[in-house]
């Protein structure tokens, strides 16, 4: 049998006592989290640790003795530790000595009942007890038998050390009867600021869960639920972006403790994504308020507008002639193309109608980057989509045409081989046709087939200009989603604390000889950057719709609507 006993580092130069841990039957192993120093009561070692068990709910016992001889005591020092396992009563007792300045230390169990007399192979293992305890152990991606059971034994030695806090929280300055060596026993670490900020954060917290509830209310009143202003802040992405960070501010200022490590390090991100996100904001609005940014870009925006005006009525222009040399059909096509000029003109004057109120627009629209960076970029998507408001009515009406003719067209060619549509079933059933009606059929049919080209040359143009359009609004959420969605806070702790975020342990050996325990030091494998970003990413909550390829394929052919919105029902993940 092998016996594994876990010797945390911080032990290693500790005076002569006993040693105290738990003993995990299951894996023959020892977890070593204390050594208690004389002169003691053994009495009262049993009745502190009788209090550390009901705390921890960790079976914490004395497992076994320890013997520094660089201490120089007393010859009869070994024997009095051997005659310790009586008082404490473990199977088996466990003597770890080392032995002056020698780097092999001798490890052996001493064997209570005569008739139990097993070869065990020890191997000792180090580990650094602090790292341990603050770090936390994932579980593997993968979910091999194998793999599990790995995980759940060093889940258990983990778990162990980290429950055992309690056990910590003493130090040799202290005036009890029990004095320990542990990875705290020279003082507990702590740090002003944090204990500062939690003193500081309580009645912020209150404060704050004020200041959300009133906004909250005001969310939540049913003037918002009218039809325009609904209709507005389920459409409007800054609308959506700030009930997003609503409710990131609502999970920061609960009161509510996290339950465990996952939901800590929840808060925690959105805390650290939150303040990146409006320190971002806050030096955007300091660069635009700086030496008139605003005018500037006041001053370029209506000549852009008058540049992309003239633009299109160059655009319409060359499809009412031959545009590439097609023949088109000269009277539908001088119908759309005045249609659309006239658009283009009622366009340019509500531009110039607007532009004396741009500057003092810009003024306002600057001052809520303060509230954070996604929130202005959300707004810029919102000016991009009303600036380009006539694009999107161009493709609404050649789609919606385009769609009408391709519809018409499949229906009259199922006429065509007796075939028809049946609405209740959803399905095509054969179907007799009298002359008449498959004479009115023919002309139409042929009508819409000539009259097809022309609409599809305008389609196909306006819907390359709205894609354009949505690439550009796409753009700027997917930066949205990823300052959202990025654990910044996970990241920053990998970085610079690479154990708090355990991925698995790895064993080196520090030195094997013959006739003595094979000692290992115990090191703690970090996460990758992928897992951490995998593991922690926060959700987030996108306006846009999550068509896959084919279907957005199918959609531009048939000329179906590209809504820059998501529909009502959809669910975003």
């Amino acid at each position: 049998m092998v016996l594994k006993v876990f010797f945390p580092s911080c032990c290693s130069s500790a005076e002569s006592g006993i040693l105290i841990g738990r003993w995990i039957p299951e894996q023959s192993s020892a977890v070593i989290l204390a050594v208690v120093h004389f002169p003691f009561i053994p009495v009262q070692v049993k009745q502190y640790l009788r209090e550390v068990q009901q705390v921890t709910k960790v079976s914490v016992s004395v497992l076994g003795s320890w013997n520094n001889s660089k201490q120089e005591k007393e010859e009869s020092l070994s024997e009095f530790l051997e005659d310790l396992g009586t008082i404490f009563s473990h199977e088996p007792w466990i003597q770890i000595s080392k032995e002056g300045d020698s780097k092999f230390w001798n490890c052996s169990t001493l064997q209570k009942q005569p008739d139990n007399h097993r070869e065990e192979e020890i191997i000792l293992v180090y580990y650094d007890q602090r790292k341990v305890m603050l770090s936390h152990l994932h579980p593997p991606s993968d979910t091999a038998d194998l793999g599990a059971e790995d995980a759940s034994k060093l889940s258990a030695i983990f778990n162990t050390v980290a429950s055992s806090k309690v056990l910590f929280m003493t130090d040799r300055y202290d005036d009890g009867p029990i004095k320990m060596t542990h990875w705290q026993s020279d003082g507990i670490e702590a740090s002003i600021i944090v204990e500062l900020m939690k003193q500081v954060s309580v009645p912020a917290c209150m404060l704050l869960t004020f200041l959300l509830s009133l906004v909250s209310g005001v969310c939540n009143s049913r003037v918002l639920k009218f039809w325009p202003l609904s209709f507005l802040w389920s459409k409007l992405s800054t609308c959506e972006q700030l009930g997003h960070r609503l409710q990131h501010l609502q999970v920061i200022s609960s009161s509510k403790k996290a339950q465990n490590q996952t939901q800590l390090m929840r808060k925690a991100n959105i805390f650290v994504s939150l303040l990146i996100d409006v320190a971002l904001g806050i030096l955007l609005m300091s660069w635009l308020y700086r030496k008139n940014q605003i005018g500037h870009l006041a001053d370029t925006l209506i000549p852009v507008a008058d540049h992309v005006a003239e633009e299109l009525q160059d655009l319409l222009q060359w499809l009412m002639g031959a545009p590439a040399g097609l023949k088109m059909n000269r009277a539908l096509d001088q119908v759309l193309g005045r249609f659309f000029l006239y658009h283009i003109h009622l366009w340019i004057s509500y531009i110039h109608l607007m532009s004396p109120f741009i500057e003092m627009i810009l003024w306002y629209v600057g001052l809520s980057a303060c509230l954070g960076l996604t929130v202005a970029l959300c707004i810029l998507s919102d000016i991009i989509a009303l600036l380009t408001f006539h694009i999107y009515c161009f493709y609404v009406y050649g789609a919606r045409l385009y769609c009408l003719k391709i519809y018409g067209l499949s229906s009259l060619w199922r006429l065509f081989r007796g075939k028809k549509w049946n609405v209740l079933r959803q399905r095509v059933d054969s179907c007799s046709y009298d002359l008449d009606q498959l004479f009115i059929g023919t002309l139409l049919f042929t009508i819409l087939l000539f009259l097809l080209p022309t609409t599809a040359l305008y389609y196909l143009v306006f819907t390359l200009l709205r894609l354009l359009v949505v690439i550009v609004q796409g753009l700027i959420h997917l930066l949205v989603d990823l300052i959202d969605s990025l654990p910044l806070y996970s990241i920053i702790l990998r970085f610079c604390r690479s154990y708090r975020l355990a991925a698995g342990v790895k064993f080196r050996v520090l030195e094997q000889q013959d006739g003595k325990p094979l000692r290992l030091l115990m090191q703690i494998n970090p996460l990758s950057y992928g897992s951490v970003v995998q593991t922690y990413r926060l959700p987030t909550y996108s306006c846009y719709p999550k068509d896959s390829w084919t279907s957005l394929c199918k959609k531009l052919f048939l000329g179906e609507l590209i809504y820059p919105w998501k529909h009502k029902g959809e669910k975003q993940d």
